[in-house]
């Protein structure tokens, strides 16, 4: 695709989810300590289904230093909802453990040291880095986003690492992590994976999905 029908595509999608960046449905929010830790158990999961365990774990470890001492045993039950939680208790314990020795207690603010946290992938350092810093580093590629360039015409692989690139040909940096929220916003309301809603789609007439698949039935 080119830029100026990618920007065109984007443009149309931002005047349709103004406010995706503070949707209350996002895990990407509060604290770079919160958006480190909600991101890592988003894994997976739904943000809404995080997003019902933020109250109960941060009453219990507000902390780095509190959650970095914590038994796993006491974290296991409070984020049992969520899938492969025994994992990502020990994720999350880790990652606070790995704060309180290499960074002083404080979550970091380059790719390099976050991509050292266990649990972080460059999707979650991406999202900790726009959402916790306000630096556009990349483009968080979750399964919104991978659906979306792949179906838009934006990219044409299943790599998350070479979609990244893709969009990051297209849009200029100042875009980047804006991107990612109203990407989301798009794959839950309107492109969803079982579903799309083509016929009330707002940009279908340039979408490569709708063009091929869609337009004649």
């Amino acid at each position: 695709m080119n830029t100026q029908d990618a920007r065109r595509i984007y443009s149309l999608l931002l005047k349709q989810y103004p406010d995706a960046r503070e949707s209350p449905l996002t895990v990407a929010r509060g604290t770079p300590f919160h958006v480190l830790i909600l991101t890592i158990l988003s894994a997976q999961t739904t943000d809404k289904a995080v997003l019902l365990v933020e109250k109960p774990l941060f009453s219990a470890y507000p902390t780095p230093e509190a959650l970095a001492s914590a038994d796993i045993a006491d974290v296991e039950p409070i984020i049992h909802r969520l899938g492969f939680y025994h994992a990502k208790a020990r994720h999350i314990i880790a990652a606070a453990k790995t704060l309180i020795t290499d960074f002083g207690g404080q979550v970091p603010d380059t790719m390099e040291d976050l991509l050292s946290i266990p649990g972080v992938g460059r999707k979650t350092a991406n999202i900790v880095l726009y959402h916790g810093f306000g630096k556009n580093h990349g483009i968080a590629v979750d399964t919104h986003v991978r659906r979306l360039a792949q179906r838009i015409g934006f990219s044409d692989t299943d790599d998350v690492k070479v979609i990244e690139h893709d969009l990051m040909t297209l849009f200029p940096s100042n875009e980047w992590g804006d991107l990612t929220d109203v990407f989301i916003a798009h794959g839950r309301a309107c492109c969803t994976a079982k579903k799309p809603q083509c016929p009330v789609c707002g940009i279908r007439m340039l979408c490569r999905f709708y063009r091929t698949t869609q337009k004649d039935k």
